[in-house]
């Protein structure tokens, strides 16, 4: 009985170790299998890296602002009585615009007058007495308060008359008029908006690292679409003392002469300023910079080796890189490219390195330093 269950024992045994040494082979197998395993090559477009001279301008976004730009507005409440301009018209400083209802205070002010002029009669008639002793030193101290009071009455109705008129405060040129005749303005109700054109103010930003090529009084060319191609020249007059945090940019200010007022408060502008230097750098289209927060790449296309090391295959090598500046659908690659490096030009998000690829140049993507886009 006890040798049969040995001998029961020895072949379960023997059965269990046959089966695991089936099964290892089998997993043995499919990983060797796996490791071989080379996923199909994705598709892309390439460029081959070409050095070229890249003038040092700095290009920035900015904003038209006005040196001297207000909304006129009513400062004492009141009925439109007269409007003196139209809109759009240039004014110059001084200029009536417009003229709200004074009669009440004018009523006002013949009467303040007439007790002002009163007041007067008896201060100068107190004062005789004053000094001839028939009067004490307060009573002709209360008449002197009273004529001081009658003349301050006076001066208050007549600035409240002239509050009531409303000149432009400096030249420029106005813009919609948004109130008519007979109008009931409240205070502070809107009137015109006016704004001075000679000269105006561009304001960007720039990143930080280019802080040091810039200078006060530095030439700025100013460009804008509304402007069909023109230019203004300007320069700089003022650059921010605090750097904002959150982008790491330092704020500009350029003054721009604007004697053919092209320039307009509030326009879309693209400010370029001239670093003086050129730079070699490698020139490649927009689309082949994987952007990333942690640094920009680009995808170089080279001979990989198999995972087994016993052929290669066309795939790709990730390169970090330092960008310059842009030009159209260009963009400018300071380090980590070389001339003659075949760089992928699209399909870059669905790449990984050492990802297999096939190249297809029947198609491009833009590539232009003066790109014309078509109207849609």
């Amino acid at each position: 009985m006890k040798k049969r269950m040995l001998l029961m024992l020895a072949i379960v045994i023997a059965v269990v170790a046959i089966l695991g040494f089936v099964k290892y082979r089998q997993i043995s197998s499919a990983m060797a299998q796996q490791g071989n395993f080379q996923p199909p090559p994705e598709t892309v477009t390439s460029i081959v890296a070409t050095q070229d001279t890249w003038d040092t301008k700095l290009r920035a976004i900015g904003t038209v602002v006005a040196v001297n730009g207000v909304t006129v507005s009513a400062d004492m409440p009141g009925v439109v009585e007269q409007i003196s301009f139209q809109s759009g018209q240039h004014v110059h400083k001084g200029e009536l615009l417009v003229r709200l209802d004074a009669k009440q205070e004018r009523a006002q002010l013949v009467a303040a007058e007439a007790q002002r002029d009163l007041s007067n009669v008896e201060l100068t008639r107190a004062r005789g007495m004053l000094e001839s002793k028939i009067v004490a030193q307060a009573v002709y101290d209360s008449v002197a308060a009273q004529a001081k009071q009658a003349e301050a009455r006076v001066g208050e109705i007549r600035a409240t008359i002239q509050r009531k008129t409303l000149l432009a405060p400096f030249d420029g040129i106005l813009g919609i008029r948004q109130i008519n005749l007979g109008q009931y303005l409240a205070g502070g109700a809107p009137i015109v908006t006016l704004q001075s054109l000679h000269p105006v103010y561009v304001r960007f930003t720039v990143p930080q690292q280019e802080m040091g090529a810039l200078r006060v009084g530095s030439t700025v060319e100013v460009t804008s679409d509304a402007m069909g191609g023109a230019t203004e020249m300007g320069r700089i007059t003022a650059m921010e003392s605090l750097i904002n945090e959150a982008t790491r940019n330092v704020d500009v200010q350029a003054i721009c002469d604007n004697r053919s007022e092209r320039l307009r408060p509030g326009m879309f502008v693209e400010a370029q300023l001239a670093h003086g230097t050129k730079q070699t750098v490698v020139m490649l289209p927009t689309s082949a910079i994987a952007y990333a927060p942690f640094g920009d790449s680009v995808f170089i296309i080279e001979d990989v080796k198999s995972p087994d090391g016993k052929k290669t295959y066309k795939g790709v090598r990730q390169q970090f890189v330092k960008l310059g500046g842009s030009r159209g659908d260009q963009v400018a690659v300071v380090t980590g490219v070389k001339p003659g490096e075949e760089i992928v030009t699209s399909g870059v998000f669905k790449l990984r390195p050492g990802a297999a690829v096939v190249v297809n140049n029947s198609v491009q993507p833009a590539n232009s330093s003066n790109p014309q886009p078509a109207d849609s």
